[in-house]
């Protein structure tokens, strides 16, 4: 540091600094080709960590080259990873803010515009995602998230045994997923997933059987379950209609605690929904049937889990229950794929807990456009396990 400049009215403090003798260490920043004789010197400024409660500008002395490969170019230094004036650790404070916390409040703590926070917070998940390797695919997880009436449905791959999501497609079509397995995975890669984690939709399961023969795939529980939750509200609605007078308040206002597990509900619950079934027996009756199917998953044997299945099938023998009569057809023509889960254990939940990090990211931030930043967003936050806090100014 050869100078300094003080504004103690101002809280600022700007320094110039230069490299010492014997320190030139001359890289093109285009191809990082090792060169001797600078050809000029220019001078750079740029925004570093504060230094007490004095915001910190940095004048650095750099050199310009003359490459045989790029032509003139700027030389390569470390802390100064992009043309912005930022430095990178000054860069990397910013984005570990934005790790916890929302780009409006980060811009409010840095004194910076909101659009500066996101660009700054994109550059340094880039520099962190060039850095690390990520981990080998094996169980891949599939599904889909509604971002709004424009983007509408996002096809979301993750890694199951790593809990990141790994790419985002727009819509959720047979071509979105074929783009993921022809333009990230190399045809080794594809060969060794062994299994995937996906909804009953028909185009995801056309493309993963194309591109993936060997891997095994498992229908979710949790989307079977909400089919299951589906017939339950169908049965309630017609005994709504049909049931006269007083007793359609019984039905009434019945939907939530009827999607409720039982051993969910709290012991004043239990007694409405005690009441409800002491006079609506088809209720009742659908009720038991969607608690029963959630122990299918229980068993880890092919024949205990079809020899389960079948008498749950004909609990359905003259109850007049045509929603889960239709339920019962769909988890025929899926049987493969819930018997998988004896075969392939995957973990449910990893899914349905990234798209539940996925919103929430889109809630702090009031939506985003980048898709790619949103990924990022998401990588980061899975592999940290970061949660949301807020600034507050100190006194």
């Amino acid at each position: 540091m050869y100078q300094q400049e003080i504004d103690e009215k101002a809280k600022t403090l700007k320094l110039w600094v230069r490299r010492k003798r014997g320190n030139r260490k001359l890289v093109c920043s285009g191809c990082g080709r090792k060169l001797d004789k600078p050809m000029d010197v220019t001078e750079r400024e740029v925004r570093d960590m504060p230094c007490f409660e004095y915001r910190t500008t940095v004048v650095i002395e750099l050199y310009r080259v003359r490459c045989p490969d790029c032509g003139p170019k700027t030389e390569r230094v470390e802390p100064l990873p992009s043309k912005a004036p930022f430095s990178k650790r000054f860069e990397e404070a910013v984005g570990r803010a934005c790790e916890s916390a929302a780009a409006r409040q980060v811009a409010r703590h840095f004194g910076l515009a909101e659009s500066t926070v996101r660009a700054i917070d994109l550059r340094y998940l880039e520099r962190w995602k060039a850095q690390r390797r990520m981990p080998a695919l094996r169980e891949m997880g599939v599904d889909e998230i509604f971002l709004g009436k424009k983007t509408k449905f996002v096809t979301v791959v993750t890694n199951l045994e790593s809990g990141e999501p790994l790419w985002f497609g727009l819509e959720r079509k047979k071509e979105t997923l074929d783009e993921y397995f022809r333009t990230q995975l190399s045809r080794g890669q594809r060969e060794r997933i062994e299994s995937a984690c996906v909804d009953m939709w028909e185009p995801f399961r056309t493309s993963i059987l194309e591109w993936a023969p060997q891997c095994a795939i498992v229908y979710d529980k949790f989307h079977i379950m909400q089919h299951a939750n589906q017939a339950v509200d169908e049965v309630r609605r017609a005994e709504f209609f049909r049931k006269g007078g007083g007793m359609r308040e019984v039905v009434k206002g019945k939907r939530w605690l009827l999607l409720t597990r039982w051993v969910n509900l709290t012991t004043i619950r239990r007694q409405q929904l005690n009441e409800l079934f002491a006079l609506n027996r088809k209720v009742l009756k659908a009720y038991l049937l969607k608690e029963s199917l959630d122990r299918l998953w229980t068993y880890t044997y092919e024949g205990a889990m079809e020899r389960y299945f079948n008498a749950w099938r004909r609990q359905l023998c003259w109850q007049r229950l045509p929603a889960f009569e239709k339920l019962a057809y769909m988890l025929i023509d899926h049987w493969e794929g819930i018997l998988n889960y004896c075969r392939v254990k995957v973990r449910f939940g990893v899914v349905e807990a990234i798209n539940g990090n996925i919103k929430m990211i889109l809630r702090r931030g009031r939506g985003y456009r980048n898709l790619n930043y949103l990924l990022l967003k998401a990588q980061r936050m899975a592999v940290t396990k970061t949660e949301f806090v807020a600034f507050q100014k100190a006194a």
